[in-house]
Parts: structure tokens; C-alpha cells; sequence
């Protein structure tokens, strides 16, 4: 048995390269999902369209489409007949050069012959069968004749075994011996195996003895039935490609292959059997060629096995079946097809999808469905808190307070005591000032009241954040819905990671209000329901309030129209547009509850509505808030701009915020 190691190319990039990172496929799957993606589909589009320095899937379907259009328009199918009526015609030309100067032949043979040559009839196939016997007076001619049935043997064997057109050129008599030899072992093999009756050792057998004709060294009779199905599959579809002249003319001519009928006859068993084997090749295609650059039978037969390796391809970068993962994408023959750079894009596509999964930001649910963890949250938060900052132009906001304190949170800094301070002591920068101090004066004392240093505090104002965003039917069909849940995300995650002790909560008003997670927030499609039920919103915001009496009330409201339903005393929902006095006054009602309880309330008007402008300005100023009117790109730093100025120790417990917002957004009212 021949040692089969298989050894080829490193073709799998930079084996040096970091990992993949998916920061930026998760920023895009996060938009997505807010878009009212599903996490999954999120995915499939960011590996659809590639990052910025990735190629994505459309990319490479697009190239592969290009390759394909390239084959049919490039190639016809008439190379074989080509060559053969070329080289019948020197045949023929030499054949008649011979009989002119031939002075010593008869004059009855010589019109004889010539009129042989004459009346040859005009199909190239008919003619070479009818010169089969004829007596040839040309060296050169009778050679080109030989090549003919040459050729034909080498492209029939190349149709079926890639390489046999060169590997059987100049072929001895021994050399096609052997050929017909290995055509008969090998069909005596796979009709045992059709069977059942075949061993290893038949493979095994066969391979020691035929190996040299199988250069991919199959490893057991599967693989060797694989690749020969595939190829005279490939075969009979540039057959069926033909014009029914052509396949006629070819059948005829491929008789006189080798001078002999006996490698149709096995060629075909072999056909039979192979089909009886792998029926689900594709035995019955055809494709259309229309270029000018002829094609061989083997030759032909490679680009139709490109054909059909190309629709695989784009089969598998489509991604549209049922289960479709980036690991069914073919690398080896997208490298074959597009080159070795096109299967290093698929191959890091594949890597990025399986760190997608693997890396803990999708989670799968009890119903099946992957949705972004938590932590997929949080990476996604800090990225549109960076967008934040960046809007806000780099001003601080004046959110914490800094003052010494045992009851306070360590800031980290420390400063020298002075008289009435009950900070804890920072012990090393104690003893290394008492060191330092000795230094320069060995005769003082070890320790003195100059060199304590005690440890900063900062003392937090806790608040109770109540963010209301609007998720009416107008919100999403004015282009709002993504940005809206960027802001939630944004001041989420902002209290989640630096003001602990606050308590948010996102309540989402349609026709109802609801409160929610900032997972179901971000996951929440677009709701077609109309009404704006800013009662409810606010009755829920009240009790959120109320549960937190030792905490600063901030009430943010974000809506793009006036309150047109309400809740009934009976709970049930009513609705009205124009909006009914009765669903205005409830809603005015419970904003100087909020009043009353202390809340500071922003408005975050979304929309050029005057007469919206004009209602919510007299809700704000009702309860002293604050009224903003952001573009929509601004709209998150205008929420974290309002929260981090409500508690700050600015006048009235504002900070001056206004200018955060590059002079884009606008304030109403004082």
C-alpha cells in the first residue's frame, strides 16, 4: 500500500494574526437588534455586509456570481470538434500535395484516391469514419489521421480522469493496456461494491495496482467514488449542453477512439455504474455557452465541475437554508474558485461567527432564539456612552460631590489633616512623609501631626431616575425607534456602571405604559398601535418615586406628541385624537404629583409640532422642568447630559448643560 500523506499549501493567513474582534460586529448586531432585529438575523446581516476592513458574504457571493458569468460568456463547447476537423483538413491537404507529385503512381489509382478525397462527406464525424480504411500515400497526413483517433482516446479518458490528455500523450500501445486494463478492474469494483460484495481489501488491491491513475489518492472507495461520480457527472452535463448535432458528431467520432470501440464500451459501463451509485449528482443539467474560446472534452469537463463548485458556493454563502453556519462554506473551493485571499475572508468570518456565539454575547432562550446576554448589553452600552461623551464635547458633568467624610465612599486622593477631620488615616503616605521628613532631620520625632495625610471621601446624592420614552405608533414611523432605545441603553448602563446607588427604571407608553428591562427595551419590535398615554407612563414613574422616599426624584420624559389616551378608573384604556380634555387633565395630574414629590423633570421634545411645543413648554413650567429639543444623533446626550446636571451643585439643581450639545439642540423655555 503507497504511503497516501497528503501534504500541500499553508493557505490559512497570517498564522501570526490576533484573534478576531468582534467589537465592531457588535456594535452593528446592537443596532440591528434595536432596529427590531432578531439577534440572529443581526448577525447574519453584519456577516452579509462585511465590517470596514472585512469582506462579507455578499462580497464573496458577488465574486463568485462574476466567475460563473465569466465561464458561460468565455467558452463554447466545440474545442474537441475543432481541433479534430483541424487536423483532418492538414490530413487532407498533405494527402493531396502527396498525389500531385507523386510521378511514379498509376493515373487510374491516383483519380481514384483523389476522388475518394472529393467526395468525403461534409461531417467532420462521417469523413473520419469513412478514411478508417483508406490507404493513406502521405507520412504526414496518415499521421495527423493517428493523432485524431489519439485525441479522442486522451479527451474521452480526460473527461472522466483529470490529467489523462497529458498524462497519454505520445502513448504507447502498452500505455493503453494498461488503461483498458484499470477501466476493467474498476468496474468489476464498483458493480461488487452496487452489490455489497466488496471488501477493503478490493480497494486496497486495486489502488496498489491502478494507484498512479488517482493523483488525489482516495482513502477508501467512497472517496474514489466521489470524485469519479462528480466528474463524469460534470461530463454529462456539457454533453446535455450541446447542440444535438454536436453530441451526434461527437458520438461518431468517439468510436475511433484509439482505433478502437473497446473504451466507449467501458467508458460507458463505467457511466452506468457510477449513475447507479450516485444518483444524486446532477446527471440531467445543461448550461448555455456562448464565448469564442473553444473547449475540449476534458478540458470542458473541469469548467463544468468549476460550474457546479460555483452554485455550491453561492448556496453556502447565501446562508438562507434551514441551520445554515458559516463552517458549511467550502474553503478549499472557494480558494480553487477566487483564490486563497477570498478563503482567508471566509475563513475569519467563520472565526468571528463561532467567537459570536462562543464568546458569551448570545444567548440562546428557552424558546430557541439567541438574544443579546447581558453582557453583550453592557459592551454595547459603553459604546454609545463613548458616542455620548464625544457629543458632549468632553465637559464633565457635575454629578458628584466631593467632600471629606467617614460616612463617604474612598475616592482614592488624600490630602493633609487639619483640625475636626474623622477621615480615616492613609497609614503609607503617613509614615513615608515621616520618613522623608527624618531624612532632612534625623533628630525629630518619628511621627508627627504635619505628616498625617487622611484618605478622601465622597459623599453621593442618590437618586431615583424614572426614564419614560415614548413607543407610540409615531415614534417608529418618523425614523425615532433606534435612537430612543440608544438613549436608554446609554443612561442604563451609565447608572448601572458608575451610580450604583441610583435607581433607574425605563418605562416604555404607547397606548399603554409598561415597565421594562432594558433587554425586552432594546429587543422591543415597532409598535403600530396608536396613542400616547403619558398618564399611565407617569402614574408608574409616581409609584417608582414613592418606593425610593430617601432618593432625588428625576423624572425624563421622551416623546414626540401630546397624550392621546389615558387610563379609566375601571383600568381599561381610552383613546382619543384630537386628545380629550379629560385624557390632558389626567395627565397634568399625575406630572404635579411628580411635582409634589419633588421630582426634577426634563422634557425631551422630539418633532417641530408647534402645537406639541406650545403643550409640553406649559407642562414644564408647571413643575418648574426644563424643556429640550435635541436632533435625533443628540438625543442620548441630552438624556445623560440632564441626569448627570439634576443633582449637581449648581443653582436650582441644574447644571448648565445647555451647550453640551455642540449648539445643535435648542432650549424652550427657562
Amino acid at each position: 500500500m503507497k504511503d497516501r500523506t497528503r501534504f500541500k499549501r499553508y493557505d490559512g493567513g497570517d498564522p501570526l494574526a490576533p484573534p478576531v474582534d468582534i467589537a465592531e460586529a457588535l456594535d452593528a448586531i446592537g443596532e440591528d437588534v434595536m432596529a427590531g432585529y432578531s439577534p440572529e438575523r443581526a448577525m447574519r446581516e453584519f456577516l452579509r455586509r462585511g465590517g470596514r476592513d472585512q469582506a462579507g458574504l455578499d462580497d464573496l457571493a458577488r465574486r463568485v456570481a462574476e466567475r460563473r458569468r465569466d465561464l458561460l460568456q468565455r467558452h463554447n463547447l466545440d474545442g474537441t470538434l475543432q481541433e479534430v476537423r483541424e487536423l483532418l483538413d492538414h490530413a487532407l491537404l498533405e494527402e493531396r500535395k502527396q498525389l500531385a507529385r507523386d510521378a511514379m503512381m498509376d493515373d487510374g489509382d491516383r483519380a481514384f484516391r483523389e476522388m475518394q478525397l472529393d467526395n468525403l462527406p461534409p461531417n467532420t464525424a462521417a469523413a473520419v469514419s469513412e478514411l478508417s480504411s483508406y490507404d493513406w500515400q502521405s507520412r504526414e497526413a496518415r499521421e495527423d489521421y493517428e493523432k485524431i483517433k489519439d485525441l479522442l482516446g486522451r479527451e474521452l479518458l480526460d473527461q472522466r480522469f483529470a490529467g489523462m490528455k497529458q498524462a497519454l500523450e505520445n502513448a504507447t500501445e502498452a500505455d493503453r493496456a494498461a488503461v483498458n486494463e484499470m477501466l476493467g478492474d474498476l468496474n468489476e469494483l464498483l458493480e461488487k461494491h452496487q452489490r455489497g460484495e466488496d471488501t477493503d481489501e478490493d480497494f486496497a488491491d486495486f489502488m496498489q495496482k491502478h494507484g498512479d491513475f488517482f493523483p488525489e489518492n482516495p482513502s477508501n472507495i467512497d472517496e474514489l467514488l466521489d470524485s469519479l461520480a462528480q466528474r463524469a457527472a460534470a461530463a454529462q452535463r456539457m454533453l446535455n449542453s450541446m447542440s444535438p448535432e454536436q453530441r451526434q458528431e461527437l458520438m461518431e467520432l468517439s468510436q475511433q477512439a484509439f482505433g478502437s470501440p473497446q473504451l466507449m464500451e467501458q467508458l460507458a459501463r463505467m457511466d452506468a455504474n457510477l449513475q447507479a451509485l450516485r444518483p444524486g449528482e446532477d446527471w440531467g443539467g445543461s448550461e448555455q455557452m456562448s464565448g469564442e474560446e473553444g473547449l475540449g472534452l476534458g478540458d470542458g469537463t473541469g469548467v463544468f465541475q468549476d460550474l457546479a463548485d460555483l452554485d455550491t458556493l453561492a448556496e453556502q454563502l447565501s446562508q438562507s437554508y434551514g441551520g445554515a453556519r458559516m463552517d458549511d462554506v467550502d474553503l478549499d473551493a472557494l480558494a480553487r474558485q477566487l483564490g486563497d485571499e477570498a478563503a482567508v475572508d471566509a475563513r475569519t468570518l467563520q472565526r468571528l461567527e463561532q467567537a459570536l456565539r462562543d464568546s458569551g454575547y448570545m444567548k440562546r432562550g428557552t424558546d430557541g432564539q439567541y438574544r443579546l446576554s447581558p453582557k453583550a448589553m453592557r459592551q454595547l452600552g459603553k459604546a454609545l456612552l463613548r458616542d455620548v461623551a464625544q457629543r458632549m464635547s468632553g465637559r464633565q458633568g457635575q454629578r458628584e460631590l466631593q467632600r471629606a467624610g467617614a460616612a463617604g465612599d474612598l475616592s482614592g486622593a488624600t490630602r493633609e489633616w487639619a483640625f475636626g477631620d474623622t477621615e480615616p488615616w492613609h497609614v503609607p503616605r503617613t509614615m513615608l512623609n515621616g520618613v522623608l521628613r527624618r531624612a532632612g532631620d534625623p533628630t525629630g520625632p518619628r511621627l508627627s501631626i504635619d505628616d498625617v495625610e487622611v484618605q478622601e471621601t465622597e459623599a453621593r446624592t442618590q437618586a431615583a431616575v424614572a426614564l419614560l420614552v415614548d413607543t407610540s405608533f409615531s415614534m417608529a414611523m418618523d425614523g425615532r425607534w433606534v435612537p430612543m432605545k440608544r438613549t436608554a441603553l446609554a443612561l442604563h448602563t451609565l447608572i448601572r456602571s458608575r451610580f450604583r446607588g441610583d435607581h433607574l427604571q425605563l418605562i416604555g407608553f404607547g397606548r399603554h405604559a409598561e415597565v421594562m428591562e432594558i433587554e425586552q427595551l432594546t429587543a422591543l419590535d415597532a409598535m403600530w398601535d396608536k396613542g400616547t398615554n403619558l398618564h399611565h407612563a407617569l402614574l408608574l414613574a409616581n409609584r417608582h418615586f414613592r418606593k425610593h422616599p430617601n432618593a432625588q426624584p428625576v423624572l425624563l420624559i421622551v416623546t414626540d406628541g401630546e397624550p392621546t389616551s389615558h387610563l379609566e378608573p375601571d383600568g381599561e384604556v381610552y383613546f382619543s385624537y384630537p386628545p380629550h380634555p379629560l385624557t390632558v387633565a389626567y395627565a397634568v395630574r399625575e406630572l404635579d404629583n411628580a411635582g409634589r414629590l419633588g421630582a426634577q423633570t426634563t422634557f425631551f421634545r422630539l418633532g417641530e409640532d408647534p402645537g406639541l411645543a406650545r403643550f409640553i413648554d406649559q407642562m414644564a413650567r408647571r413643575v418648574d422642568g426644563r424643556v429640550v429639543a435635541p436632533e435625533l444623533d443628540d438625543l442620548g446626550a441630552a438624556v445623560v447630559g440632564s441626569y448627570l446636571g439634576s443633582r449637581g451643585p449648581s443653582a436650582g439643581g441644574y447644571g448648565g448643560y445647555g451647550d453640551w450639545f455642540g449648539g445643535r439642540g435648542f432650549w424652550v423655555g427657562d
